[in-house]
């Protein structure tokens, strides 16, 4: 039982991360709008110019359209796909395993006598599964993440992966292996997030809508608790999303300062640089993918849950 349960969240994850690629590619480079503002010694805005006086006015930001639109001119209609052989690997790893051990632990702890298990169980699973499974895919979300940014970049500065197998043996050769594992505080700490409050979130609203009868077990009832699970992981997760990103993204050239020396430095150059509300950048795009994303997966993982009932 314990086998079935990863390979149904496998499948259910790689085809959902395959569907919305193209919105996850869009959310990483608004998350990346404005970066060069929390680089070292940035241009602050007038309200953050404490140190030399020195005022800039701020970038405007793009919203999800017309990024979608500029990558499109700019870097033609495959670009959207950029990295998705990283997405591939990411679900594998990632996903499997945190959808797989949420099963696990959901079928340990759930009450035999009434079938549920409660909201607090739900969470602590998601955040056990969440945190394993990041661990184990961090070298892909960082490769996923670069691959997605790269096109931004000026043509001298790409990195130019042809792969997800070339950019994490590119990685290890340039930068060490330890770069596979740049910024896994924040993918486990988002992992746990998100996996707490969208597995948790929908398999407590189904139970909901069930139990009053709203709705029976069926395609309406999976795509309702799926988009509002979707939802609660968006909010939940979007600042740490945002620092993640950028984290993962720098460039650690020999001999000079790194951008960030960690989590906690990105994050307070990112908000005195653009403002507080920079931690929800990509906040449209991360609804507009997590919200399908989720439904696509759910409703995908009820299907195979169907058609391998018998195995």
């Amino acid at each position: 039982m314990g086998v079935k349960g990863f390979v149904e969240g496998g499948i259910a994850s790689i085809i959902a991360g395959c569907s919305t690629h193209p919105l996850d590619l869009i959310k990483v480079r608004m998350q990346l709008q404005g970066e060069s503002l929390a680089a070292p010694n940035p241009v602050l805005r007038p309200a953050f110019a404490f140190n030399n006086g020195v005022t800039a006015a701020p970038r405007p930001s793009v919203g999800p359209v017309a990024v979608g639109l500029n990558i499109l001119r700019q870097e033609g209609a495959a670009a959207l796909f950029s990295g998705v052989s990283a997405t591939v690997l990411r679900q594998t790893l990632y996903s499997t395993t945190r959808m797989g051990l949420y099963d696990v632990l959901k079928t340990k702890w759930t009450n035999p006598e009434t079938g549920n298990m409660p909201l607090v169980r739900k969470i602590t699973a998601g955040l056990i599964a969440g945190g394993i499974g990041a661990a184990v895919g961090n070298p892909a979300d960082v490769a996923m993440v670069r691959m997605q940014a790269d096109g931004r970049l000026p043509a001298a500065a790409r990195r130019n992966y042809t792969s997800v197998v070339d950019a994490i043996g590119s990685m290890a050769r340039k930068e060490g292996v330890g770069s596979l594992w740049r910024g896994s505080s924040l993918t486990v700490n988002r992992a746990m997030i998100v996996t707490a409050s969208q597995l948790a979130s929908y398999d407590q609203i189904k139970e909901s809508i069930l139990e009053k009868g709203v709705m029976g077990d069926g395609l309406g009832t999976h795509v309702t608790a799926s988009f509002a699970a979707g939802f609660v992981a968006s909010v939940a997760s979007n600042p740490v999303d945002v620092i993640k990103t950028r984290v993962m993204n720098m460039s650690v050239e020999a001999g000079k300062a790194a951008p960030y020396s960690g989590a906690l430095d990105c994050a307070i150059k990112t908000v005195r640089a653009e403002g507080p509300m920079a931690l929800y950048k990509g906040f449209i795009p991360t609804i507009s993918r997590q919200g399908p994303f989720t439904v696509v997966l759910f409703v995908t993982l009820e299907q195979v849950r169907k058609l391998l009932k018998d195995f």
